[in-house]
């Protein structure tokens, strides 16, 4: 008997079976004490010696392949004839439990800062990550021997040098000041937030990958004055109005004058912890009125234009915001943190 013959016979009469008394008929024409697997296995003794062995394992090998086609056509049968009555469902068994997602706390701080800021005016702007040595650098007032820039030379990548030089990961979300007023003019008021990328050991409180919020903006008579009535708006949003800001004199390559913005602390309400290091302020951002090279950089005129910028960490205000000392927290993706926010 030809056995490949004999199983597309088979597989063609399952097809035409539509009920489990026809399979059950021809389940015994195949697999009954007279059946035609039998036929096969009684057939062996008639055969040459050398080709016993061969032939036995063909037919167990059918034997199997018949049994599952009956198997999977029962089951095919039952679930259509099988009323719906009979479908029980045991109401009295627990479920099976919904883990819902939630936005990452990180995600929630740009999106809150976001929206602060959106609601006095300012657009939202993303850059690219792998940005150029001009817009990194250059553009921003900080050219090759500037001593700034050793603290900031980020990752370079192995790709063609353009006009703007070399190509490298984003050490400041900056790069969007310089992208955005090179094909924008004044009026401009754009808030750019993004991970950016820095040569920084790994500690609690430092990572050499981080997030940033730009700010800026530009238009005529713009003073330090509307700085600091944003930054204030900006602070008492975010950590309430009880909360005093001050300004710090201090150097950026790209404002002129610039200033680090500090908050009282929000722990021990200024008296002195060691969360402020005994001081009762707190660091959060720096800032500064755009330096002319820059706005003379994008082609702006510096007699007619000025403008502010201010950058932050988010991780920083986050770290702040819920009390977090370590930044490593972030990113270790440990359930029972992330479940808290």
């Amino acid at each position: 008997m030809d056995i490949t013959s004999i199983q597309k016979t088979l597989e063609q009469e399952l097809t035409e079976i539509n009920n489990l008394d026809s399979l059950e008929q021809l389940k015994v024409k195949y697999l009954g004490r007279k059946g035609l697997l039998a036929q096969l296995t009684s057939s062996i003794g008639s055969l040459p010696a050398e080709q016993r062995a061969a032939f036995g394992k063909e037919v167990n090998a059918f034997k199997s392949r018949v049994q599952q086609l009956f198997n999977q056509k029962l089951a095919d049968l039952e679930a259509i004839e099988q009323p719906k009555s009979k479908q029980v469902v045991d109401i009295s068994m627990p479920g099976i439990a919904q883990d819902l997602g939630n936005s990452h706390p990180i995600t929630q701080v740009i999106e809150e800062i976001c929206s602060i800021f959106e609601r006095i005016g300012f657009e939202i702007v993303e850059g690219n990550e792998i940005e150029t040595e001009f817009a990194n650098f250059t553009g921003l007032n900080i050219p090759l021997d500037h001593p700034a820039r050793e603290a900031f030379d980020t990752f370079y990548l192995e790709l063609p040098s353009v006009k703007e030089g070399k190509y490298l990961l984003r050490s400041q979300t900056s790069t969007v000041q310089i992208r955005a007023m090179s094909i924008r003019k004044p009026p401009i008021a754009v808030v750019a937030p993004g991970r950016v990328y820095r040569p920084d050991a790994v500690d609690a409180s430092h990572s050499f990958m981080f997030h940033q919020i730009e700010g800026f903006m530009v238009d005529k008579a713009i003073s330090f004055g509307h700085l600091k009535g944003v930054l204030e708006f900006f602070v008492h949003q975010v950590f309430g109005k009880d909360v005093s800001m001050r300004f710090r004199p201090h150097h950026f390559p790209f404002t002129e004058p610039s200033a680090e913005v500090d908050i009282s602390c929000i722990i021990c309400k200024a008296k002195g912890c060691s969360v402020c290091g005994r001081k009762g302020w707190l660091e959060v951002l720096g800032s500064g009125m755009i330096h002319p090279n820059v706005l003379k950089t994008v082609g702006y005129d510096t007699k007619k234009y000025t403008g502010f910028a201010f950058g932050m960490g988010i991780e920083r205000i986050a770290m702040l915001k819920y009390g977090i000392n370590d930044i490593r927290l972030f990113t270790e993706n440990d359930l029972r943190f992330l479940k808290q926010f």
